[in-house]
């Protein structure tokens, strides 16, 4: 195992100045960024309708629209010409002819939360990527169960089938929240029984679902973290979920999605493929939310 780069200490910083037309540019771009999706999620909820593939996105991650839509330019940053009714942010402090939100002012009662993350972000940059469980997380949750989480997507295989290719292969899940919705026939298939309390020693950068993971990472300190950092992992988020269920069990053709069959040799290396794809792209990310808990953790108390 090659160890990844130590984190640095981070001293705190000196505020940041951005001018007028450089945060409202920075808004634009963010926003046009983060309102498709979130629209079309409110869209689809007046109408009661269910997306398979982006609902996903915000009721798995418990970050509304109207919040992802909030703007901000993170801590230290000063707005010049900002007024309170500008940002949608109560955080936000009047400042020398702007706002600013400084990374002292993170609540104490959660500074625990930051040392916790910023470790298991750090024991994820350290970690060699795997590639070996080749999607089968969501073969497992339907496996030996008349009962599916998507009931109104068909299978792309018969019941019979779709276990079959369960039990083809050995499951080599690394990440619990996946594994935890295992089925019971399942469960013991999994080479580790994994826990909620070992998380920090199995979740790796090659994992489809640690990757989509950074964005709850990114609102999680919001608004302390950048608007940017947060449309990064959410873009993130958004196409290594469709990377997900294009490799599942479910036929999500009428939703315009092709299926990775990875019950098939070729599937399966196409399936790798993307993984290696989805965890360069978040390597970047990944270093991005380290600075932000890093430079909050340099700002607050003990």
């Amino acid at each position: 195992m090659t160890a990844g780069p130590a984190a640095q200490p981070i001293r705190p910083r000196q505020p940041a100045v951005l001018p007028r037309p450089a945060w409202e540019a920075a808004r634009a771009g963010d926003l046009a960024r983060l309102r498709p999706l979130a629209d079309e999620r409110i869209r689809r909820a007046s109408r009661g309708e269910k997306h398979p593939v982006h609902d996903f996105l915000f009721e798995y991650y418990s970050f509304r629209p109207a919040h992802l839509l909030r703007w901000t330019p993170g801590a230290d940053v000063l707005l010049e010409g900002a007024s309170p009714g500008e940002l949608a942010w109560s955080e936000f402090e009047p400042a020398d002819g702007g706002l600013l939100l400084p990374a002292a002012a993170f609540p104490a009662h959660r500074v625990e939360y930051l040392r916790w993350a910023a470790a298991y972000l750090d024991a994820v940059a350290a970690r060699e990527p795997s590639f070996a469980c080749l999607g089968l997380h969501e073969w497992a949750m339907v496996y030996r169960d008349p009962n599916v989480r998507h009931p109104y997507v068909p299978l792309r295989l018969s019941r019979a089938d779709t276990d079959a290719v369960v039990e083809s292969q050995p499951l080599r899940c690394t990440h619990y929240d996946a594994f935890r919705f295992f089925t019971a026939d399942a469960v013991p298939r999994n080479r580790l029984e994994l826990t909620r309390a070992a998380t920090s020693e199995h979740d790796q950068p090659g994992c489809v679902h640690v990757t989509m993971d950074l964005y709850r990472f990114a609102y999680k300190v919001a608004p302390f973290c950048p608007s940017g950092v947060t449309a990064d992992s959410f873009e993130l988020a958004a196409a290594a979920r469709a990377i997900d269920m294009r490799a599942s069990p479910y036929d999500l053709t009428g939703y315009g999605y092709e299926p990775i069959r990875i019950e098939t040799k070729d599937g399966r290396e196409e399936y790798v493929e993307h993984q290696r794809v989805l965890a360069a792209r978040a390597a970047p990310v990944r270093e991005a939310l380290r600075a932000v808990y890093g430079r909050l953790l340099a700002a607050v108390p003990g």
